[in-house]
């Protein structure tokens, strides 16, 4: 499968090569505001279904230009295809443009071919078995700090896009990183990180096709991928990153609060509404007393706004001004046991100090008498073996030294 996804790119790449001698001969149509499409692209994607149509009728296909038209509709093995990844350098004879081929089995990417026709050079991996370019194996960079890293992105250039919201990532990324390139093809920006050319990378608003083939790449080569969240669920949210492992978790950090990923039906957390600023409140004049006729001032209970944030109510107030029938049911503050809690050095003395009713224990202490040793029990002294006289090996006539 690797090798028809190979032998597909090159042949895409052969009609986008031709194509790029003669620029202004190109029929190019808009497909929306800054999107256009050439009959290069629709040529390119067309020799590469052949090819694989011809290996593999059975499988089923998703590409840019024509959906899902083509193929097996139902088949567990989809190929999803960008025949020109980049398409407005190519119209610009800007060198910055591939072809992107994935094979995804029930969902899961397995073979991925990223072919970029204008330096002829060929990124592909296989799940399990490493990412390679032109035959040679490719990991990630070592880099371990944001502030040494090189981060790829693509600016938003569709209608519609958040461009405020593209502004503050930038202002808060660009002093946080070494550099920021925006090159305009994200599947060679992926198989950049891979080949450890870039530390990372982000973009948002990006298509299946333009991400399924460098995703693998990308895993193959030791890198992670994943969306503003860091969760893997990425191919059709429409915002990724891609990084070296300790890079990836530091542009989480700082991508996460500009994620598009919001669940509409998740209800919103209550905001509690300020309490007017009340009146320091006054002692009322109670009625005069029928009996007596004299006023006696009457006792004023303060009510806590409950709703107000940030300011701490007690129990037994809080039930007092908003429920009173239920705080008569309590039981009072006097009615309950009271339990004065130890301070953990007292708790400690507590522990080790005994209590009244026990005694501490008499301590027992025995003596005994030294023992002794008579002079007559010791075994007798061995006495040392003399030692033999040393021979000496000097001669008659030689120095004593």
């Amino acid at each position: 499968m690797l090798n028809i996804a190979i032998k597909a790119a090159r042949a895409a790449g052969a009609i986008i090569n031709r194509a790029s001698l003669d620029l202004e001969r190109l029929t190019v149509t808009s497909k929306g505001p800054n999107d256009f499409v050439t009959e290069v692209d629709q040529a390119a994607e067309q020799a590469i279904i052949d090819t694989i149509r011809q290996a593999y009728p059975g499988h089923g296909f998703l590409a840019e230009e024509s959906g899902r038209s083509q193929g097996a509709q139902h088949s567990d093995f989809v190929w999803i295809i960008d025949p020109l990844d980049g398409t407005t350098n190519f119209i610009h004879g800007f060198p910055q443009y591939a072809v992107s081929i994935a094979l995804a089995f029930k969902g899961k990417v397995e073979q991925a071919v990223v072919y970029d026709p204008s330096r002829n050079d060929l990124f592909y991996a296989t799940k399990g078995r490493g990412a390679y370019l032109n035959d040679k194996r490719i990991r990630v960079s070592k880099r371990l700090r944001l502030a040494d890293s090189l981060i790829g992105t693509g600016f938003p250039f569709r209608k519609g896009d958040n461009f405020k919201r593209y502004l503050k990532i930038m202002e808060e990324l660009m002093p946080a990183c070494a550099g920021l390139r925006r090159p305009g093809a994200a599947a060679l920006d992926l198989c950049y990180v891979a080949a450890g050319w870039y530390d990372g990378f982000f973009e948002t608003g990006l298509n299946p096709w333009d991400i399924a083939a460098g995703s693998l790449i990308v895993t193959e080569a030791g890198g992670l991928i994943g969306n503003f969240t860091g969760e893997a669920d990425y191919l059709y949210q429409r915002e990724v990153i891609a990084a070296t492992p300790k890079v990836y978790a530091q542009l989480v950090q700082v991508l996460s609060p500009y994620t598009r990923i919001i669940k509409e039906d998740e209800p919103e957390a209550p905001v509690a509404e300020a309490a007017p600023k009340a009146r320091k409140p006054r002692a009322k004049k109670a009625e005069t007393a029928a009996e007596g006729g004299v006023a006696a001032p009457a006792r004023t209970v303060r009510k806590a706004a409950p709703t107000q944030p940030g300011k701490l109510v007690p129990l037994d107030e809080y039930l007092a001004a908003t429920q009173p029938e239920l705080d008569a049911e309590l039981p009072k503050a006097a009615e309950l046991p009271v339990d004065v809690p130890l301070s953990p050095a007292a708790a400690l003395a507590a522990a080790f100090e005994p209590t009244p009713e026990e005694a501490a224990p008499v301590p027992v202490v025995v003596r005994k008498a030294p023992t002794r040793i008579r002079k007559a029990d010791l075994p007798p002294k061995e006495e040392a073996p003399a030692e033999a006289p040393r021979r000496s090996r000097r001669r008659d006539g030689d120095a004593p030294f």
